[in-house]
């Protein structure tokens, strides 16, 4: 098991986030978290991620225990994130954006990988433009690649298909799909985008109210029960 989230529980303040959450990942599968806002699952992330400390339960990542572990270093194990609303760097280039990922590579592996080129052709014809000037569906493309540069282990995307339009939503499905089949990294989508998530899902988990209520396989994915738990 590559991410093994083991009975955490969040506070922010007095506030319950997370109650009792376990959830796990494996190589060479997508896990898909689903529910609507304010579920719990860009907190589940936040945890994962290092962004914001658990109260209780354990979160180890191919074995190793996550507890205390800074961002920095969770990213040079391999987890590499890529969070609601891109997080760009908008003044800097688009080749500037894809550097920022070498601080968690050693220095011989701090060069951007041509397969990026194959996965986002767009972002090659821009690399002197700045990020700021590209699209919504370009810029996530472009938070996609950066943490692709880091050469993860473990991909955590918050809601990639959020204000995206329908053709750079395809793209980024059949991306997801090609990393998945590589079979050398797990990856983590958040999403609420019930039918992106069901063609791409390998495992999926529901939240509501900070806990995970509905799990399973797709084969296991039921419409009627899953998507009245994603609606606004």
């Amino acid at each position: 098991m590559m991410l093994s989230v083991d009975a955490i529980d969040l506070h922010y303040g007095a506030a319950h986030a997370l109650r009792r959450v376990s959830i796990s990942a494996e190589i060479g599968k997508v896990t898909c978290v689903l529910g609507r806002n304010g579920v719990g699952k860009t907190s589940l992330l936040r945890a994962i991620v290092g962004h914001q400390p658990i109260s209780d339960g354990q979160i180890s990542f191919g074995g190793i225990p996550l507890e205390g572990k800074r961002p920095e270093e969770r990213a040079r194990l391999g987890i590499a994130y890529v969070p609601q609303g891109r997080e760009i760097f908008p003044l800097l280039t688009v080749k500037e954006n894809l550097e920022t990922g070498f601080a968690a590579l050693r220095r011989a592996d701090r060069h951007i990988p041509a397969e990026l080129f194959e996965l986002f052709p767009v972002l090659q014809s821009m690399l002197g433009r700045r990020g700021g000037d590209l699209s919504g569906g370009q810029q996530q493309q472009l938070a996609i690649a950066r943490a692709l540069v880091t050469r993860p282990k473990l991909l955590v995307l918050d809601e990639p298909t959020e204000g995206i339009q329908p053709s750079i939503i395809k793209d980024i499905g059949r991306t997801i799909a090609w990393l998945r089949s590589r079979g050398d990294m797990a990856i983590l989508l958040v999403e609420q985008y019930y039918d992106f998530a069901q063609e791409l899902a390998d495992h999926w988990y529901v939240m509501d109210r900070g806990e995970v209520i509905l799990s399973g396989t797709r084969a296991e994915m039921n419409e009627a029960e899953i998507r009245p738990r994603m609606s606004v």
